[in-house]
C-alpha cells in the first residue's frame, strides 16, 4: 500500500473530482466545498484532464468516478499509485462490483452513489486522518459487507478474530464483520502486524490485549469486556509474543 500524500489536520484538504458525468461531478463538487475541512477543489470529466492536474501536484485527495471512458477509475488509480506521494483515493460509484480492486489498491474509502452526506462526511474524516497519522500508512483496509454495503474496517480496529467455516468474523469495538476468508489465512498475513493464534478457532491482536490469566495452567486473555480462552497448544506462543512487545 502507498503511504500517500501527507495531510497535516491545520490544512484545508486539496481534493479533485472526477466524473464524466456532469451532474454527479456538480453535486460532489458542492458538498466537498460545503465542508469546512476541504479548501481547493479541482475537477476533471476523464482520466486525461486528471492527470493532468495531478501532474501539477498538489492534490491531498482524489474522489473518482470508477465507469469512465478511456482510462477507468481503477486503472487510473493504479497510474497514480505509481507517484512519487500519490494523493489518497476515494472512489465513488453506482456499482458496488469493484470494492476488492479499491481495497487491493488501498483505496481511503468506496461510496456508492447516489451520496449520502453522512457517509461523504466520514470518507472526508478518513482521507483527513489518514495522513494526519503517518503509523497508519501501513494500516490495511479490509473491505466488508453489511447489508448490501460495502464498507473499509482498519485493520489495526480489529481487536481478535473468530474462524466461522470459510469465513472469519473480524470484531472491533463497534460491532463484527464477516469476512470471506480463513483464519489460517489470516494469521499468516496478519502476524508480523502483531496477530496471534491463540485457539484453533481465534486470533488476537496483542496491541488490544489488557489482561492476561492463568489458573491451574490455563490461559485466557481479556480483549475489552471478552474473556477469550488460550489454549494449551497455542499458549506456549502467547507467551513468547508477549515477552517480545
Amino acid at each position: 500500500m502507498n503511504a500517500g500524500a501527507v495531510v497535516h489536520a491545520s490544512e484545508p484538504l486539496r481534493v479533485l473530482v472526477i466524473d464524466d458525468e456532469a451532474p454527479a461531478r456538480e453535486e460532489l463538487l458542492f458538498l466537498l466545498r460545503d465542508d469546512p475541512r476541504v479548501g481547493k477543489v479541482s475537477q476533471a470529466a476523464n482520466a486525461g484532464q486528471a492527470l493532468r492536474i495531478l501532474g501539477d501536484g498538489a492534490v491531498d485527495a482524489v474522489f473518482c468516478d470508477i465507469k469512465m471512458p478511456g482510462l477507468d477509475g481503477v486503472e487510473l488509480a493504479r497510474v497514480v499509485g505509481r507517484f512519487a506521494t500519490p494523493p489518497r483515493i476515494v472512489f465513488v460509484t453506482a456499482y458496488d462490483d469493484r470494492a476488492v480492486d479499491a481495497f487491493e489498491l488501498g483505496a481511503v474509502d468506496y461510496l456508492l452513489k447516489p451520496v449520502r452526506a453522512d457517509r461523504l462526511d466520514e470518507a472526508v474524516r478518513r482521507v483527513a486522518g489518514a495522513g494526519a497519522d503517518l503509523a497508519a500508512d501501513d494500516d490495511e483496509m479490509i473491505a466488508v459487507e453489511l447489508g448490501g454495503v460495502t464498507r473499509f474496517v482498519r485493520r489495526s480496529q480489529v481487536r481478535f478474530v473468530e474462524a466461522q467455516g470459510d469465513y472469519a468474523r473480524l470484531h472491533t469495538a463497534d460491532g463484527s464483520h464477516l469476512l470471506r476468508a480463513t483464519l489460517s489465512e489470516l494469521e499468516s498475513r496478519w502476524s508480523d502486524s502483531g496477530f496471534v493464534r491463540i485457539h484453533r478457532s481465534t486470533l488476537v491482536a496483542l496491541a488490544h490485549v489488557e489482561e492476561v490469566r492463568a489458573v491451574d495452567g490455563h490461559y485466557t486473555v481479556r480483549v475489552g469486556d471478552t474473556d477469550l480462552q488460550v489454549s494449551r497448544r497455542h499458549s506456549r506462543q502467547l507467551r513468547e509474543r508477549l515477552t517480545r512487545r
